[in-house]
Order: structure tokens, then sequence, then C-alpha cells
């Protein structure tokens, strides 16, 4: 296991999982966590031996959002310095070639919301709780305003308006995420989840992340256009060779 404080990283079993460790403080998001998040994350993307990540937490919340002592009474550079910092930080999630799974326990509020809506999967509690509290607090969250790609304007609006909490259940309803399940089940039901999409293509598997992403806002024609030209392309690769062969072959693929 390595250590890289605020967080911690191992690897196993092809999964990468990054843990938030402030586990008394909520789990806040300090530019200190937020940078050695993103170094974490592209760590395993370099990192053959890694075709999942799951990010996590310690303690009773996934996170409490950004980390407000460092907000008060600071520069207007400081200030940009944190929110790039925050972009850099999801902006990883969605390079790094291996899906990227959210494992959520307790509270994800503000900035923590935003790093639930922006990990390809997330699976949590069944008593988690999502927030976007900032209009409280005088700063409305205008970065995890992503969430809006999520589960859609209305729901986003009413969120971010409001600040209030929604349950676990409502976030699945709402498509926040993905399934909500016992907390004595969440680990075992992430491992699975991970383990599952672990058994593909670690090549196959990053061609479709960056496909869905790239097409995910363009005109039907233009994505029908653009994924043809990938599905090609992708067929040519020796992993989708040798997983045709072995379907037509009715063998268990050997991915290179």
């Amino acid at each position: 296991m390595t250590d890289v404080a605020p967080i911690r990283t191992h690897v196993a079993d092809g999964l990468g999982v990054l843990t938030l460790g402030a586990a008394r403080r909520r789990n806040p998001l300090s530019l200190a966590t937020m940078r050695a998040a993103t170094a974490a994350l592209e760590s395993f993307d370099a990192d053959p031996a890694v075709r999942v990540i799951v990010i996590r937490a310690e303690g009773l919340a996934f996170s409490a959002g950004h980390d407000l002592s460092e907000m008060v009474g600071r520069t207007l550079d400081e200030e940009r310095e944190i929110f790039a910092a925050c972009t850099d930080l999801m902006a990883a999630v969605h390079r790094a070639r291996q899906p990227v799974i959210a494992q959520v326990q307790g509270m994800a509020l503000a900035a923590g919301c935003q790093l639930v809506a922006t990990c390809d999967l997330a699976i949590a509690a069944a008593d988690a709780r999502f927030s976007t509290p900032g209009v409280k607090i005088g700063l409305f969250c205008s970065t995890p305003m992503i969430l809006s790609r999520a589960v859609g304007r209305k729901r986003a609006m009413q969120m971010l308006l409001t600040g209030e909490m929604i349950n676990a259940e409502t976030a699945v309803d709402w498509g926040l995420i993905n399934a909500a399940v016992p907390a004595d089940q969440l680990d075992a039901t992430v491992t699975d989840l991970a383990q599952r999409i672990a058994a593909s293509s670690r090549a196959t598997l990053a061609i479709g992340k960056r496909a869905f992403y790239d097409q995910i806002d363009r005109t039907e024609p233009d994505a029908y256009a653009a994924m043809s030209e990938v599905m090609a392309t992708n067929a040519m690769i020796p992993d989708a060779q040798e997983g045709m062969s072995a379907f037509l072959d009715k063998r268990a693929p050997v991915w290179q």
C-alpha cells in the first residue's frame, strides 16, 4: 500500500483503489487532497495492472466538499487555484482510460457530490445523502452544476437552489447513482461490480469510455458517424479479434 497524504492508494486484483483518508473532517476536498487524488488517478491510468478504479472514503462521510477554511480571506488568484485544482481532478476522472466507480457512504456534499456525478458509475449505501448546499452559505455550487448532466436540468436546479439533501433512493431514481445497497454490503457490491467490469479487455474498456464521452454531446448523425469509425477501428485491435474468435470457437478469450 502507498501512503499519499491525505489519501491512500493500493492496487489489487485489477482494481486501483483511491481512499480519501481525512475521516475526522468528513474528507474535505482540500487543495492538497485534490492534487494528490489527481496524481493518483494519473498513476492508475498509466498502470497496466489497473483495469478499474474505485474512489472510496473512510469514516461516516464520503466527502463534505471543498475545505472552506482554505477559502476565507484569500485572494482571487488563490480562489482560482482551488477551483482549477477541482477542475483538474474531475477531468482526470474522465481522462483515465479505466472506468471509475464512486463508492459512497454517509454524505456527499457540494464538490463531493460533484465527484460522485463525475465518476462513470456510483454505488451508495442506502443511508447515503447528497446535496449541493452552497446557496445556504452564499457560495452557489456552480462547479457542482456538472450533476445536471446526470440528473437533468429541473432536478439539478432543485438541488442547487434549495441546497436540500436527497436520499439514496431519490439519487437512484434521478440517475445520480446507479444503485443503493445496505451499508454492510457496499464494499462487496462495489468490488463485485468492479471485478465483473475488469474481466473485459482493458484496451476495449478504454476505447469505449473515451467514445462514450465523445459522442454524448454530438448530434445523432454526428454521433453515428463518429462511433461507426470507432467500432471499425476497435474491430481491428488484437483483443477484439481474439474476443470474436473466442466467441466463435466457444472458448474463453485471452486478452493481451
